[in-house]
């Protein structure tokens, strides 16, 4: 009996054919990081004050500046040690009823009764319009904003449930299909919502499809792959998402409308599904479902495509899951190892969303050119990635993933005891925070594959993730609450979930050079696995000749 494993030495780990798939998944996780973060550009929140109609129309009359017509609106407050004028009240004035000349600097209103907003607000927009200004989302319903964050989140934790069940029931393929047929639908949805209830229902269908699709292309690429080439497959297809990130400002730069944003970053969706002619399904999910000639047909067109030999033994490659091929929930937490790796899991999954979303949010409240600073945070998720490939092949995955999340917590802690006045250092150090928790984020999702069998390793990977949800759903409450309090507050949070996910990571096993499990006895007695590999090894040895053991041999990975 032979495995896949044992085949791909034979077609090619890592040929033409893979990755000629690997590149057209890659560009999935391109227009991810649009809807992931957009909130930044799509839910902008320009100065803004109370509007009064009686004094608009004296500004035109009498051709105040701008600054006379908002000193007659809007009371001094005491915000950040200073007066300043408020966003969210007004002079309670009765226009109609007030002798006003021209000549504002006669009115002295300081000691009269304010009220809240009745008018409605006036925006300074440059030019730019966000579902904030539409719809009003500002002082008392400010809140409201944090909502259109947070329903894409539950739409995550419902989807990737679901598109994570229905994968490895019915397969890879099919589940990255029917996600973004969704992502098409909704996105356009969203672009052209009357009003923001409908915008939050149709903001949650979007939320549902994306990010199922994307795991779903994820596991499917990891499983096509040798053991040897996962690492840099599953990090490259999320450096594809940091690619999305450097996109996305330049984007939102030229397009001023938040609607037509939301199309633009829609339509990619709606071009992945020419990839049913393009990609296969996963010939170890075949395997697991057994469904074995049709995994022998796409092994056969991937040796092909890597212009590779089999040899007879194709015709007997085994399903190591036969028995129990139907996923399972209770299969994640059953036995006393599969429950702690998702219980650990989970946990990074949930800190990596809240420290990364919660350090690219604060983006957009800390002032200064937005574009600018969220090009440069993008640049940083860069080195996170060759920082993955050049440790983990010397260290392993538990020691950098450990690592990352502390390096992230530790600065965290130091940026929020900066002062201010050390404009660059603080920059600086907030950098290395966000390049630890990028990396940790993007090594979660590798880690996890590896983790959980064949059978399992899709609802795994998902049901894990849907912490990184909650964290979604928590982040921006966490964020723009807790900032109004002090502004580095929440990033006293983010630096103790960051520590303690850096010291649960201690207790997983290594994986480097471990194949990916097939069975849940894999997991728990994990010294089998490498007594099967040792004598599968042996076994194929005997079984091919010297010869076509050397000239089947791939190319190395470029």
């Amino acid at each position: 009996m032979t495995t896949f494993d044992e085949i791909l030495e034979e077609a090619g780990k890592f040929g033409p054919y893979q990755r000629r798939i690997f590149a057209l998944l890659c560009l999935s996780s391109i227009p991810f990081a649009g809807v992931y973060v957009g909130i930044v550009f799509q839910g902008f929140t320009p100065d803004h004050w109370c509007r009064d109609s009686a004094v608009v129309e004296m500004r035109q009359t009498c051709s105040w500046s701008l600054a006379d017509s908002r000193r007659l609106t809007l009371p001094l407050v005491n915000s950040s040690g200073g007066l300043q004028q408020s966003s969210c009240e007004q002079y309670e004035v009765d226009w109609n009823t007030t002798t006003l000349s021209c000549d504002t600097q006669k009115l002295d209103l300081s000691i009269t009764p304010t009220t809240a907003c009745k008018d409605g607000w006036e925006y300074d927009y440059k030019g730019r319009q966000s579902f904030v200004t539409e719809f009003d989302l500002v002082c008392s319903d400010a809140w409201l904003v944090d909502m259109y964050q947070a329903t894409l989140n539950v739409g995550y934790l419902v989807g990737s449930i679901t598109i994570g069940y229905l994968a490895d029931r019915f397969g890879r393929k099919i589940s990255f299909l029917m996600s973004n047929l969704m992502n098409g639908i909704a996105g356009i949805l969203v672009a052209v919502a009357p009003n923001y209830v409908s915008l939050l229902v149709f903001r949650t269908l979007y939320g549902f499809g994306v990010k199922g699709g994307w795991m779903s292309g994820y596991v499917l690429i990891t499983e096509i792959v040798g053991v040897e080439y996962r690492r840099t497959v599953g990090v490259l297809y999320q450096m594809f998402f940091s690619v999305g990130i450097l996109i996305l400002p330049l984007l939102a730069y030229f397009i001023t409308d938040w609607r037509w944003l939301q199309v633009v970053i829609t339509v990619p969706y709606i071009l992945f599904l020419s990839y049913y002619w393009f990609i296969p399904e996963s010939p170890r999910w075949l395997l697991s479902q057994k469904k074995k000639s049709k995994a022998v047909e796409i092994t056969e067109a991937m040796a092909k495509g890597n212009k590779m030999t089999l040899s007879k033994n194709i015709e007997t490659l085994r399903d190591d899951n036969a028995e129990s091929c139907t996923a399972s929930f209770m299969d994640l937490i059953r036995t006393p190892k599969m429950r702690k790796h998702t219980f650990i899991l989970s946990y990074n999954w949930f800190t990596s969303a809240v420290v990364y979303q919660g350090l690219i949010m604060r983006l957009g409240i800390l002032g200064g050119n937005v574009y600018i600073d969220f090009l440069i945070s993008g640049l940083v998720e860069f080195p996170a990635a060759l920082l993955i490939l050049f440790t983990i092949e010397r260290f392993g995955r538990r020691i950098p993933f450990a690592s990352a999340n502390i390096v992230a917590g530790a600065a965290c802690f130091i940026t929020a005891l900066i002062p201010d006045s050390m404009f660059w250092f603080k920059t600086a150090v907030a950098c290395i925070g966000r390049l630890g928790i990028t990396m940790a984020f993007e090594m979660v999702v590798f880690v996890n594959t590896e983790l959980y069998p064949t059978f399992v390793r899709n609802l795994g990977v998902s049901v894990c993730s849907t912490l990184c949800d909650v964290g979604g759903i928590v982040a921006p409450f966490l964020l723009y609450r807790l900032a109004v309090i002090w502004l580095e507050l929440p990033l006293i949070i983010f630096g103790f979930l960051a520590f303690l996910a850096g010291g649960l990571v201690l207790l997983l096993p290594e994986t480097k050079g471990v194949p990916l499990p097939d069975t849940i006895d894999d997991i728990e007695f994990p010294e089998t696995v490498k007594e099967k590999a040792a004598l599968r090894s042996q076994q194929l040895a005997d079984l091919l000749p010297n010869d076509s053991i050397s000239t089947n041999k791939e190319p190395a990975a470029v």
